[in-house]
């Protein structure tokens, strides 16, 4: 039997979000931003069914949990479900790629794959937005919460810094070459230096978790491997600092033609 201990949580305040199956229908319909959904487990209602359906499709992650979870959220009526709202819009990177080419623009994005702390997702974000890039690509699951503490970390980036969000990646991924984007995985067990790709042509930089890199399916569908020398006993760096390596150069390739 599980204890209550194990549901003890940091309680997000009341305006971060949403409690009762009507009000998260509503939202759903209203095109809000959510991070993520809690449903109780026990579920059975047609009121949650119909939310069940509202549900499918949405890149948004829904996590079955018991009603003790949900109760140390808020003492309100849940009626077994709670919403937690994001501070950020996401975009349809369908709609954002040909926007970017109508504009002129050489289309430059970060594809987060797997990357789950919140600071270094915050750091990425904030790199990305001081060195021009024109949106963030992150998995619906198995990374980090959209929520408050991203764009604190972020420095407010992400609340300027268009965010994509999908529930599959490979496709993604699939339709970015399909749209003329050389996809460039960030890998220590590539052969080649990152200064020896072609960062002036339309580039979207895929960077994994520290733990586990890119899933290997998704590497399978980059154009190209890159690595950043390592000349000490660690193999890779920080991910962020990562990032900040291969967005400055973009940003000496593009800008300064060093």
């Amino acid at each position: 039997m599980e204890s209550t201990r194990s549901y003890e949580t940091r309680r997000p305040k009341e305006k971060e979000m949403l409690f009762g199956i009507r009000a998260v229908i509503e939202a759903i319909e209203a095109g809000k931003s959510l991070d993520k959904v809690l449903l109780r487990r026990d579920m059975s209602s047609s009121l949650g069914r119909e939310l069940s359906a509202k549900l499918e499709g949405q890149p948004v992650p829904v996590q079955k949990v018991p009603v003790e979870k949900l109760n140390q959220f808020t003492d309100k009526n849940h009626q077994g479900v709670i919403a937690f709202l994001s501070p950020i819009d996401f975009c349809d990177i369908t709609m954002l790629v040909p926007s970017l080419f109508e504009q002129g623009k050489v289309p430059f994005l970060l594809v987060l794959d797997g990357i789950t702390d919140v600071r270094n997702f915050g750091a990425i974000a904030r790199t990305a937005l001081c060195a021009g890039a024109d949106a963030i690509i992150v998995p619906s699951r198995g990374g980090t919460a959209m929520n408050g503490d991203a764009v604190k970390t972020s420095a407010g980036a992400l609340l300027s810094l268009p965010v994509c969000k999908t529930d599959n990646m490979q496709s993604v991924l699939r339709y970015l070459r399909e749209s003329g984007i050389m996809v460039v995985a960030a890998t220590e067990h590539a052969k080649v230096n990152y200064t020896d790709a072609d960062f002036t042509k339309p580039v979207a930089i895929v960077l994994g978790s520290e733990d586990k890199g890119i899933y290997p399916p998704n590497l399978e569908l980059c154009d190209r491997q890159v690595r950043l020398p390592m000349c000490g006993p660690i193999e890779s760096l920080n991910v962020s600092v990562a990032a900040g390596v291969f967005c400055y150069e973009v940003v000496r390739q593009r800008h300064y033609n060093l």
